[in-house]
């Protein structure tokens, strides 16, 4: 049987970590990790991982802050035998500091814009050919935030994360309209103890966020393996699978 492959972007750490993790322990499947710094010791660990049997990860260099990283990645990953994608997670991006609209500088908001957003457009357009290749059907899934949500934005500060990932779900809707063929939509991980979530959680006077990586990141599993165009494409969709407004 063909391997299943899928390609995680911030794949050593947090949110990024626990979906290799999660996706790695399936039996037959190929996990293309992409980090910004290959060498470090986290990503050199994601070859350590527990895997499913017939199952390993390729560890590729990606920066999301630079346009070119992502189809680099992508050349990185066909010269060491991938040659088709069946899921991509579009999960790296950064959360600097939580400002009020007040206190928020320009350059604040422009650099998670550049890292939160136009990072997800050049994977989407590196990574669409393989996708394409697929024999199952591909998803692209894109990693939100409830920060980032309209009607039910949480009343707390953060004019250059949040205000980023609001921009996100636009993305989503739109390329699951204009590639029929992929299932496209926006993962709403929860609120979870990753260091960016306690870190936000702690700048809000709360000891921790509520959700753990594990719950999270296996559950996004399911909605990306078993979920359906049909049931998630263009939406925003919560860790359990519950439909999210925007």
């Amino acid at each position: 049987m063909a391997p299943t492959i899928v390609l995680v972007t911030g794949a050593n750490r947090g949110l990024g970590l626990g979906l290799v993790k999660g996706f790695i322990a399936k039996p037959d499947y190929i996990v293309v990790a992409a980090v910004r710094d290959p060498a470090h010791e986290t990503s050199q660990e994601l070859a350590k991982l527990p895997t499913g049997k017939g199952s390993r990860v390729i560890v590729v260099k990606y920066d999301a802050s630079i346009e070119e990283s992502a189809f680099e990645a992508v050349k990185e990953a066909a010269e060491q035998g991938i040659d088709h994608l069946d899921y991509v997670v579009a999960n790296a991006g950064i959360a600097r500091s939580y400002p009020f609209v007040k206190d928020v500088k320009r350059a604040d908001i422009l650099e998670h814009i550049e890292v939160n957003v136009l990072s997800v457009v050049s994977l989407y357009q590196a990574t669409r050919n393989l996708l394409q290749k697929s024999t199952v059907k591909p998803v692209f899934a894109i990693m939100g935030s409830g920060a980032g949500a309209l009607g039910r934005q949480p009343p707390v500060p953060s004019a250059s994360y949040g205000a980023s990932k609001s921009i996100l779900p636009w993305y989503g809707v739109r390329i699951n309209a204009e590639d029929e063929w992929l299932n496209t939509f926006v993962l709403d991980p929860g609120w979870v103890q990753t260091e960016m979530g306690n870190s936000a959680a702690n700048d809000w006077g709360i000891e921790s966020a509520p959700d753990t990586i594990e719950k999270s990141t296996n559950g996004m599993v399911r909605v990306i393996t078993e979920g359906t165009k049909q049931q998630y494409g263009g939406r925003v969709v919560l860790y359990t699978g519950e439909i999210q407004e925007w």
